[in-house]
């Protein structure tokens, strides 16, 4: 019996095996090293090497603010009281919320060439968070000087009409913002409202 079993023939290994794992380890390198590098590049860390002062900046950019996030006023005696009704959730309007800060002091300047001076209030929103009405907190002296010197470029034929008031908005919105820009980085106020117009 062990005459018959040393004169079989040996089985024949196969020759795809080391083969096989040789490739499956390749594939795994691969991925893994792509899964590394995909996730550096994701960071920031890869891809010109300023990924890590751009995210910093985008963080310290203030972001808009979707409608879905808005916060609203409830209806309890508040400004804006809506007197028990719903709020209507409809497709018009604006894609961004709104948020709406009044600089507490008016503004009273004289108006260019003439014997007039105008006293407003003013309101500011922004379509962006936060960090846009604390930018405006923080530089108020700055902005206040520069609604002055607009206001005192205004001339008296401006203030008496509609499409004159208008563009003073455009203009005191432009102003602040110029300010913002000038010491932080970012404006992001949208519009400028009259919450007080006295011209004597």
């Amino acid at each position: 019996m062990s005459d018959t079993e040393e004169g079989a023939p040996a089985p024949k290994k196969k020759k795809g095996g080391a083969m096989k794992w040789i490739i499956i380890g390749l594939v795994l390198v691969v991925l893994t090293a792509g899964g590394v590098g995909g996730g550096l590049y994701a960071a920031g860390m890869l891809g010109g090497g300023g990924g890590e002062h751009e995210a910093a900046a985008d963080a310290d950019t203030p972001r808009l603010v979707p409608k879905s996030e808005e916060v609203r006023a409830e209806a309890k005696g508040e400004a804006g009281e809506s007197g028990g009704m719903p709020t209507p959730k409809g497709s018009g309007g604006d894609k961004y919320a709104s948020t709406y800060y009044a600089l507490e002091k008016e503004f009273t300047s004289n108006l260019r060439e003439s014997v007039h001076f105008i006293q407003i209030g003013v309101a500011i929103s922004t379509a962006y968070d936060n960090r846009v009405i604390e930018n405006l907190k923080t530089h108020e002296m700055a902005v206040r000087s520069a609604v002055l010197l607009s206001l005192g470029e205004t001339s008296e034929e401006e203030v008496f009409t509609a499409d004159g008031k208008r563009k003073l908005q455009k203009r005191l919105a432009a102003a602040i913002n110029t300010v913002l820009k000038e010491k932080e980085g970012f404006g992001g106020i949208g519009n400028v409202y009259f919450t007080n117009f006295i011209v004597q």
